[in-house]
């Protein structure tokens, strides 16, 4: 193996193990791949970033996206909707700041403020009991749920398509 082709092989397994950590990079080609070693040359998105400092802010078991504001970026997690992702700032007196300005002390305590609700998974799992429990008990919302059709009351003539399914047209009827 030449020295040509030794500096090939270690600039793609670099470019491998770069892509997935850095979403920033792109891979910018001038007419294809660069003419030195026919390998796409990877340049930086954002010129102003200096190294890998992407930083992905976790809270609750989620990636919320850093460029947000806190109280819309807590709403990404499954339990969290508007009024509790403002009643979780109000709780801990944080400003709404950008996620990415968050420093780390505010993620901790951020954490800990969100942990105290049922979320995500455990939420699932809770709404999926409760609609096992009505289905095994065989009430009229339970039939609702096994038949597909909606169990709060809703009209099902025109509406409901979401559960029904797609319209199925029926052979031999006409509207007169």
């Amino acid at each position: 193996m030449g020295l040509t082709e030794a500096l090939i092989k270690e600039e793609k397994m670099a470019q491998m193990v770069a892509m997935p950590v850095a979403p920033s990079l792109a891979i910018i080609c001038n007419g294809g791949f660069s003419n030195r070693f026919s390998v796409p040359v990877v340049k930086r998105a954002n010129p102003k970033v200096e190294g890998l400092s992407i930083k992905c802010a976790r809270v609750g078991g989620v990636e919320i996206p850093n460029n947000k504001r806190i109280e819309y970026s807590l709403q990404y997690i499954h339990g969290v909707g508007r009024n509790r992702a403002r009643q979780i700032l109000c709780d801990i007196n944080m400003d709404n700041k950008i996620t990415k300005d968050l420093s780390e002390e505010e993620l901790i305590t951020l954490r800990a403020e969100v942990s105290k609700y049922v979320i995500e998974g455990d939420l699932r799992r809770f709404n999926a009991l409760n609609i096992k429990r009505l289905k095994d008990i065989q009430c009229y919302r339970g039939i609702r749920h096994i038949k597909g059709l909606p169990c709060r009351g809703q009209r099902t003539k025109n509406n409901c398509r979401t559960l029904k399914g797609k319209r199925v047209a029926i052979a031999g009827k006409k509207k007169k």
